[in-house]
């Protein structure tokens, strides 16, 4: 078996294990966190609600609830969203040590020259999302990383005669990229409120999502290096899927928010607003 192989099984098991420790660790609600004082579990739970809506802790899952969480449409567009998102992510993440060697490093400069990039997403990712919370608004800032994304792999494919040109396209790529992935996941939880829809909504996002991992494996072929028409070419367009999407997602929220200020003020009863969550016409969505 291949020292790759190895890679991904000594990671993956130990991913595993953790996920079986976790879940007997980490608690579902600050109702059940028993470290937490009675002063502490009020607080958390009036900031969430305030947030995200009342959690609804008294909700049980059955195939009823499930379904109705697919009656909203809104969950397909966040994990298209996400999806078109993928692909480079993956993409960038399978290929870029194969992406820098192309451009003549050593083996060991190669893995040298790989970090910075990674460097630069970690910190304009945190930039993006000090500054989106702060503002309290989503749509620039998922929208932004995707056009640094789309300018970055335009210019990896357009650019193949200067090395120093292409290896800052990575930067764009990197700090685009990944940063839109961590703005979407954030923008569709906020969003869906209850804790069954949110659940039901974050697992399917992630993991149709990630799919998009199978088509990110074949996108750099060999035969294409080292300029890889084919893979920036694949990743730009579903980065350009990711952006669509995101503008109809946002027309979608203001056209709700708006039509929910619009109408009747409709006086429901906490039970009904917690049952409905974001589809209650007292929710209003963060754009």
């Amino acid at each position: 078996m291949g020292a790759w192989r190895w890679v991904f099984i000594i990671e993956g098991s130990f991913t595993a294990f953790l996920a079986i420790f976790f879940w007997f660790l980490i608690p579902d609600f600050p109702e059940d966190a028993k470290w937490l004082s009675d002063e502490e579990r009020a607080f958390l739970k009036a900031k969430l609600a305030e947030d995200q809506g009342k959690s609804g802790i008294e909700q049980r899952f059955s195939p009823g609830s499930v379904g109705r969480v697919f009656k909203d449409w809104k969950i397909f567009l966040i994990t298209l969203m996400y999806f078109g998102g993928i692909v480079p992510a993956y993409g960038y993440a399978y290929f870029s040590p194969t992406i820098i060697k192309g451009y003549g490093y050593s083996p060991v400069k190669t893995q040298l020259m790989s970090v910075p990039p990674w460097a630069a997403s970690w910190a304009f990712s945190n930039f993006i999302a000090f500054m989106s919370d702060k503002t309290r608004h989503r749509t620039f800032f998922t929208l932004f990383p995707l056009v640094v994304g789309i300018i970055g792999f335009a210019m990896s494919l357009s650019i193949h005669s200067h090395r120093n040109i292409q290896y800052g396209s990575l930067f764009l790529i990197t700090s685009g990229t990944y940063t839109a992935l961590a703005q979407i996941v954030c923008w569709g939880q906020m969003n869906t409120s209850g804790h069954i829809r949110r659940a039901v909504a974050s697992a399917f996002q992630i993991g149709v999502g990630n799919l998009g991992g199978i088509v990110a494996v074949y996108v750099f072929p060999s035969a294409d290096a080292p300029d890889y028409y084919l893979g920036y070419g694949v990743c730009l367009a579903f980065l350009a899927v990711s952006l669509i999407a995101s503008f109809v997602y946002f027309f979608a929220l203001w056209t709700q928010n708006r039509n929910r200020s619009k109408s009747p003020e409709v006086n429901l009863t906490e039970y009904e607003k917690i049952q409905l969550g974001d589809m209650a016409s007292t929710f209003r969505y963060m754009i």
